[in-house]
């Protein structure tokens, strides 16, 4: 069985096909699908796919690329949904210095109240961070973000900063990026993660692996990321389907 941490099938990219892309994940193992929250207005969306669908959990959180929509009607929708049941995560919230360096003091603002928001509802935080591994690291730091446990997604820091998180106690989630040619990095961080803080995900629709890239993702790819983690460290597909499971169920307190 397979766990996709982190799939945007929320968005209208799945509308034409929804219910056999759901078919497709389960035909391969998939057997969990998280969807992150990015913005507000997506909420009620994501809490209906959750009761809808008893494999589909949800996050709720703020983007940092969605500065403006964070205001105290925000937080509020955030506070009520992370007391849902399936609303299992803050997320996905976090830094991002790849688009605009203009605002920095802000996202590092927004990140920190919303972690603190995790810390009331007892719930973990899947996180955001581009380009912005330092800081995102201190703030984690700070707000003592590893008592509740702390997703690290779309892993894009080296090897050694990867140990750093794992250290922490932090969960390392790789996708699709993983099995490109060109990923020397990734490959690295596959190899040196501890199998306790590892989970996969596809990042859909983005992000797509070999050998679909260039066509939108779905969480039926996520079994090709964990192929190539498997084939990078030497290790059986089974090995790594096991512990991504049992770590996605411990860290979000999926039964």
């Amino acid at each position: 069985m397979l766990i996709d941490t982190h799939a945007h099938i929320d968005m209208e990219d799945y509308s034409a096909d929804f219910g056999e892309m759901l078919k497709r994940a389960e035909n391969c193992g998939v057997k969990k699908i998280i969807i992150p929250g990015v913005e507000p207005s997506g909420f009620e969306r994501i809490f209906e796919l959750t009761e809808k669908y008893e494999n589909i959990f949800g996050c709720v959180g703020v983007h940092p690329e969605e500065l403006d929509s964070y205001n105290e009607q925000a937080e509020e929708k955030i506070k009520y949904f992370l007391n849902k049941q399936k609303i299992v995560a803050l997320g996905e919230v976090g830094l991002d210095y790849y688009w605009d360096k203009t605002r920095t003091e802000r996202q590092k603002e927004i990140f920190e109240k919303q972690i603190y928001l995790a810390k009331e509802a007892g719930k973990p935080v899947v996180v955001h961070d581009r380009e912005a591994h330092q800081d995102t690291f201190e703030i984690l730091k700070k707000t003592g973000a590893k008592e509740i446990g702390v997703i690290m997604h779309c892993f894009s820091g080296s090897a050694e900063f990867a140990i750093q998180c794992a250290k922490e106690g932090f969960y390392i989630a790789l996708g699709g990026v993983v099995t490109f040619k060109n990923a020397k990095k990734m490959k690295e961080v596959a190899q040196v993660i501890p199998l306790e803080n590892l989970l996969v995900e596809t990042d859909s629709p983005y992000l797509t692996p070999v050998p679909f890239r260039g066509k939108r993702n779905e969480p039926s790819f996520v079994k090709y990321s964990a192929e190539e983690i498997a084939k990078l460290r030497e290790c059986s597909l089974d090995e790594i389907a096991d512990a991504t499971t049992k770590n996605a169920m411990k860290v979000f307190q999926i039964v």
